[in-house]
């Protein structure tokens, strides 16, 4: 009997030379090659008389093969088979290119479905059939067809392994494979009116009609949808059995602080503040994350919520991902909160210092602040990686903040929270605008904060897509801005392979946009600005380089700074008034939003110029959205639907197939799984009643954690 977990070396009839061409689309096992779906049909069930055929239609037709003959088309030097075919209506030519074999295997007097594109001739306005899929049909009357005659499956392909080739892998295996145990609860299915998986799995390959194909599509979307839920809903259930400090907070002194704040909150600042608050009063440990615009005010909310942890004589750990954002978060706190006496220290690979309140600050050693941590003196400390290192120490962590989640990774995050005696409240702070959709599933496991709104009396920056006709009168406005005693920022567009299938390695990535950034410096710096301060900014340079190099045009040393996506997470520049992307077309609307707020940081008016040389119309409504988008959000749910999750966050990053990351596009198919999955485990935590999901689940969660 064929398993799924059966390799498919050991399957007679399969070819050596099919195995490597499967191993290039990843397939590798019975289950790799069932699980290979399809991601389009073409409908060719209805099967015509040839007198009925008419130009341009998609048809099948049943024909005896008359005569057959080959021949070069000398203009294009292709080989050509030329097929007479007839029924008892009329006769119709077939033609293939470049499939010599034909020849034998449409001997004349064979009868065989043809499926394919009527096409008129322009020299003699003759319909034939072109490049048709055939298949010989037996003496039997009953004969079940895999390639013609019915709703056909279009697969992914790979060089000399075509539909059809893996049309004939796969029909076997499905007559072979026996009953699979179906994992989601028959009531599950029922609701959802799904199919179960044998039925299913029969259906994606080999459909008896669009509907069952797309139902059972949505069925395998649902199960790694529910498998993701089940996921994150067992890990908000560990939470909760998890035991944390509770911070209580005096609601008279919270409102002192904000008080004391030189502006106002958003209305979104206080109802994440609260949502915050309420959650570190409880003895379980919070797990939430905090999304709004660049400078939508995430700082200051977690700032309050940090300073009542000290004042419950608490710790708290900021982690922030470059020693550029760090130092920009420990000024935030020294600017907002001057009168915080309690011990605030920033800790990076490069300095240690410590504030203690009316404007007392101190270079300190960085044994020093190690003690000084260990033994409590210090609440709250700000760094980078530097405070998941062996030799730091926390007395009383309670509260951990991670600022852009993302550029840490799990295991690093998880290596601050696990050191501790008892698990601290979790923060994760994001920039990133997500689609709620997405939020939802990827982040299922978290808590979720919105800032939606920007800061009273920040200015709006003006956008403009600028085409190649204006760039002279773009340059001309950049250098006045800069005589102004502004500064500006030169984003260079993502390198793409030259080839859509070409995949580059990371290293070859950071060399070429290394190069593109090399390139676009000279311009700018010996061409179109000779006279004025430019630097460079890109992936490959040292750590230590980047911040050097961020930290003077923070201190006005450049009016320009030419870079990679490097700068899209993390600078502050309130001085820079201008953010000109290069090749805008080639970043997705949610990265454009994120340059964008790299600038209007300040009182000057900024604006953000898009050039791109495409004329596409798609191009030209994609960077519409985001001249008009109101916010982040707003512009994310575009940027989804324009690109699908797949690419909008990057499939590698969640470890779901293809159908689960189309699926996450249907807010109501999220909301159903999420429903389900909690169902499931309130009545069954362990899902000892399901040992094939609970099974099914532990490898899922396998996989999710290697991604």
């Amino acid at each position: 009997m064929i398993e799924l977990s059966t390799p498919l070396s050991e399957i007679s009839g399969i070819a050596p030379r099919f195995l490597n061409k499967l191993k290039n689309l990843h397939i590798e096992t019975v289950k790799d090659l069932l699980w290979h779906f399809p991601t389009r049909y073409e409908d060719f069930s209805k099967i015509y008389k040839i007198a009925e055929l008419i130009p341009h239609q998609e048809a099948t037709i049943t024909a005896v093969v008359e005569e057959v003959r080959n021949r070069r088309t000398w203009k294009r030097n292709l080989y050509m088979v030329e097929a007479d075919l007839k029924d008892d209506s009329g006769i119709i030519k077939a033609i293939w290119f470049n499939q010599p074999y034909i020849k034998n295997v449409l001997a004349p007097g064979r009868t065989a479905n043809f499926s394919g594109r009527v096409t008129i001739s322009k020299k003699d306005e003759e319909f034939y059939l072109s490049n048709p899929t055939y298949e010989v049909l037996s003496t039997h009357v009953n004969q079940e067809t895999k390639h013609t005659a019915r709703i056909v499956p279009i697969y992914p392909e790979t060089r000399g392994l075509t539909s059809k080739g893996l049309r004939y892998l796969i029909k076997p295996l499905l007559d072979n494979i026996g009953e699979l145990h179906e994992i989601i609860p028959f009531e599950i299915l029922r609701n959802q009116k799904l199919p179960d998986i044998n039925y299913a799995l029969q259906e994606v390959h080999f459909p008896t009609d669009i509907e069952e194909a797309i139902n059972a599509k949505k069925r395998f979307a649902f199960e790694d949808l529910l498998l993701l839920q089940l996921y994150n809903y067992k890990q908000k259930l560990e939470r909760v059995a998890e035991k944390a400090l509770p911070i209580k907070t005096e609601i008279s002194r919270i409102k002192k602080i904000i008080e004391a704040l030189p502006f106002e909150l958003t209305p979104s600042q206080k109802k994440s503040l609260w949502e915050i608050i309420q959650d570190i009063a409880k003895p379980h440990p919070m797990n939430r994350l905090l999304q709004g615009d660049v400078g939508s005010g995430k700082t200051v909310v977690a700032a309050i919520a940090a300073i009542e942890t000290a004042q419950n004589n608490h710790q708290t750990a900021f982690m922030a991902p470059t020693e550029i954002l760090a130092h920009q978060h420990y000024k935030t706190f020294t600017k907002f909160f001057p009168e915080f006496e309690s011990g605030l220290a920033l800790l990076t690979s490069s300095e240690a210092k410590v504030f203690y309140g009316h404007h007392l600050e101190t270079n300190i050693k960085k044994e020093q602040l190690k003690k000084e941590i260990s033994n409590g003196k210090v609440k709250i400390i700000i760094g980078t990686h530097t405070l998941i290192q062996k030799n730091i120490s926390f007395k009383n962590l309670a509260f951990v903040v991670v600022d852009e989640q993302h550029r840490f990774g799990v295991e690093q995050r998880d290596t601050l929270i696990k050191k501790q005696k008892i698990f601290p409240h979790f923060l994760s702070m994001s920039a990133t605008p997500i689609p709620r959709t997405l939020s939802l599933t990827i982040f299922g496991d978290l808590d979720l904060s919105l800032i939606t709104e920007m800061p009273k009396n920040r200015k709006t920056i003006i956008t403009k897509a600028v085409s190649s006709t204006d760039r002279e009168k773009a340059y001309a406005f950049i250098r006045t801005e800069i005589k102004k005693g502004r500064q500006v920022f030169v984003i260079c567009p993502r390198i793409e392979p030259k080839e859509a299938n070409e995949t580059l390695s990371a290293f070859t990535l950071q060399k070429l946009e290394m190069k593109n950034v090399k390139e676009e410096y000279e311009k700018l710096s010996k061409k179109i600005f000779p006279d004025l301060r430019i630097q460079m900014l890109h992936g490959k340079m040292p750590g230590k380089v980047k911040e050097q190099t961020m930290r003077g045009f923070s201190e006005k040393k450049f009016d320009i700074i030419v870079a990679t996506s490097v700068v899209e997470v993390g600078v502050d520049i309130p001085n820079a008034s201008i953010m000109m992307i290069e090749g805008a077309d080639r970043f997705g609307l949610a990265q454009l939003y994120q340059f964008r707020g790299r600038v209007g940081r300040d009182k000057h008016q900024s604006f953000c110029f898009l050039f791109t040389d495409s004329a596409s119309i798609s191009t030209r409504e994609r960077l519409k959205s985001i001249v008009e988008a109101k916010n982040g959000f707003e512009l994310a749910e575009k940027d989804l639907q324009i690109r699908g999750p797949g690419e909008f966050f990057g499939k590698s990053q969640t470890g779901l197939p293809d159908l689960a990351m189309k699926a996450i596009q249907n807010p109501t198919f999220v909301s159903e799984s999420r429903i389900a999955a909690e169902t499931i485990l309130t009545a069954d935590p362990s899902l000892k009643k399901n040992p094939a999901l609970r099974l099914r689940l532990q490898a899922f969660q396998k996989q999710i954690h290697e991604e």
